[in-house]
């Protein structure tokens, strides 16, 4: 109870700063509406309202701004209606349109369920290929001291290239190579979007395990080596259990990392996911519908990282370790 009280209050701050913003936002289509219906408004002009700023619209007109929280094509859609858009294209959708998994027995390409798992598989592969090239990287870093001054600092550069502008070269690039030849048809499509995920999730591997391999002290080391302990014997029995905990806390960032790489990816392919949702709904100008979808990629993020964190605490109690 004493954690639901501050994350409730945390929730109702945000719905009531979102209903508030709701107004401003609005007010120029509201008063424009109202005007149609025969209202006054003040200013009378069109143009006048057009240069106005927002906030002295919505004092002058107080009587007219009801209709801020129920517009059809709203520029900030109120909470509940983009609940309304999570309920239409969930259940709504798969238990009774007609292209839903009751009737047709699939997953309907118009339903967000059907989206969320098109982006959760590239992530999921895309945070695989991070994670395994991260430890890979970090391992041969610790153990080599080339290995840390060569390839340490193009880690670090990669991550300033803004990947809104890097997406697109790296799926022109391996479409271009013809990889739907040589691969099964949904490899293939997972691929593009999946290197984009693994650009974004290694780093934060790479970093996370590099701290955690060189967290043992110097007494333990050197209690190794009285041991007569060669290098691999002290990094699989004293570095990589050592490196678990940090391991886990960079897999979390990675796999929201991951989740953003994801979902930028799936913008220029436009074959389904989150990312072309939204992209749809911007095209058309349904608010809702992105609104919708921004909700569904933070639900699916945080039930991935909770899915992380409980994987950690059951390695860590295997370990010994109290978590």
């Amino acid at each position: 109870m004493r954690r639901l009280v501050p994350v409730l209050t945390v929730v109702l701050a945000i719905f009531a700063i979102w209903y508030v913003a709701c107004v401003p936002m609005n007010v120029r289509e509201v008063l424009t509406q109202a005007e149609r219906a025969g209202a006054e408004i003040v200013p009378a002009a069109a143009a006048e309202r057009r240069d106005a700023g927002a906030l002295g619209l919505v004092l002058r007109n107080t009587a007219h701004l009801g209709a801020s929280w129920s517009m059809e094509r709203a520029k900030l859609p109120a909470p509940h209606q983009v609940a309304v858009e999570l309920w239409d294209s969930t259940v709504g959708e798969e238990v009774y349109g007609r292209r839903g998994i009751v009737r047709s027995g699939t997953l309907s390409n118009r339903s967000l369920i059907y989206h969320g798992g098109v982006t959760l598989s590239a992530t999921l592969f895309g945070f695989l290929i991070g994670t395994a090239a991260g430890v890979l990287l970090a391992i041969g870093i610790v153990q080599s001291r080339t290995m840390e001054m060569s390839v340490m600092p193009w880690a670090i550069v990669s991550q300033t290239i803004p990947i809104i502008a890097l997406a697109p070269m790296i799926i022109v690039v391996l479409y271009s190579l013809g990889l739907d030849r040589f691969l099964p048809e949904g490899i293939a499509g997972l691929l593009p979007k999946a290197v984009i995920s693994a650009y974004l999730s290694f780093f934060p591997v790479l970093v996370g395990m590099v701290k955690g391999l060189r967290s043992p002290d110097q007494m333990q080391l050197d209690l190794m080596q009285t041991y007569n302990a060669s290098r691999g014997e002290v990094m699989r029995k004293l570095r990589l259990p050592a490196s678990v905990p940090y391991l886990f806390a960079s897999l979390k960032v990675g796999i929201a990392a991951s989740l953003v790489g994801a979902i930028v990816g799936e913008l220029p392919v436009q074959r389904g996911g989150l990312g072309a949702r939204m992209l749809a709904g911007t095209y058309y100008g349904q608010t809702t519908q992105i609104w919708a979808a921004l909700i569904a990629a933070a639900l699916l993020a945080a039930l991935l990282v909770f899915a992380m964190g409980w994987i950690e605490r059951r390695t860590l109690r295997s370990m010994g370790v109290q978590a």
